[in-house]
């Protein structure tokens, strides 16, 4: 059992036994759910980056590169702006 003294601006230091058996890294997220007898469970909520979701989908069609990309995306916007106001 670990434990741990709160600040007076509410802050706790996670002791280090607990950070390791969690797997708990700087930028991960605690989760805290209050149960009805009044106890909590907390969830470590991992942070993810964006490449990490790389190939998480199947293509349905090949890359046509960067600059293909930002030209559709240039005139969509081109058009958006033309578009009169209703």
């Amino acid at each position: 059992m670990a434990l741990a003294r709160v600040t007076t601006k509410g802050q706790v230091t996670i002791p280090v036994t607990i950070r390791k058996a969690l797997d708990i890294e700087e930028g991960d997220q605690l989760l805290f759910e209050l149960n009805n007898d009044e106890t909590v469970r907390v969830r470590v909520v991992k942070q993810r980056r964006l490449m990490d979701l790389y190939g998480a989908l199947p293509a349905t069609r090949p890359f046509p590169g960067k600059q293909a990309i930002r030209e559709e995306v240039g005139k969509d916007l081109g058009q958006r702006r033309t578009r009169p106001q209703p």
